[in-house]
């Protein structure tokens, strides 16, 4: 999945494992599973991505999806939204260390955003509802919101049927990527 990037993901494992877990980014029992649960659970669904898109990663967190995906795929120019300073710090750093020219890392709330992007993507941020109401604005015309969800896709479009309603999703599809142990489950919302 990784192909030549395989020692710059190799790298940020390493910092995961190291800043990422003294930081309170990653729990210490994930550094066991890093790879299988987080790195290629992200990487199986970078495929979804139209080349050269312009890729927003909500409330990134420690970097997933969107460093992963900024690894696997150096033509995406992807942005890491993070509204925690000790998040964008580390965030920040990773991004220097690893000289990834294809990332911005930008300190703020979805609502706050004025861009938009071909790829708007979350991982466990939030129940579809609310995620949809601060990412869908951020999605450009034809684009896509990827939220990547668990078992609870189907029960969470459920809940937040009316909210797509009204904020004019076009097409909701659910997906699952990779030949992993667990499967990546993906909400797809198309504008």
């Amino acid at each position: 999945m990784f192909g030549s990037q395989l020692p710059m993901a190799q790298r940020y494992a390493d910092a995961l494992a190291g800043a990422g877990v003294e930081r309170g980014l990653i729990g210490p029992r994930e550094i066991d599973r890093l790879w299988e649960r987080h790195l290629l659970n992200c990487a199986v669904v970078a495929v979804r991505c139209p080349e050269h898109s312009t890729v927003a990663d909500v409330g990134s967190g420690a970097g997933l999806p969107g460093l992963v995906w900024a690894i696997a795929r150096p033509d995406l120019h992807v942005t890491l939204v993070e509204p925690l300073l000790r998040r964008t710090q580390f965030l920040q750093e990773v991004v220097d260390e690893l000289g990834l020219r294809n990332v911005v890392v930008l300190r703020s709330r979805a609502e706050e955003v004025d861009d938009t992007y071909d790829v708007v993507t979350a991982r466990a941020v939030a129940g579809l509802d609310k995620l949809a109401k601060w990412c869908w604005p951020l999605v450009a015309t034809g684009g896509v919101l990827l939220a990547l969800k668990g078992r609870t896709a189907a029960e969470e479009i459920a809940t937040a049927k009316r909210t797509l309603g009204r904020l004019g999703v076009r097409d909701t599809v659910v997906r699952t990527y990779g030949d992993l142990e667990v499967p990546t489950t993906v909400v797809e919302l198309s504008r």
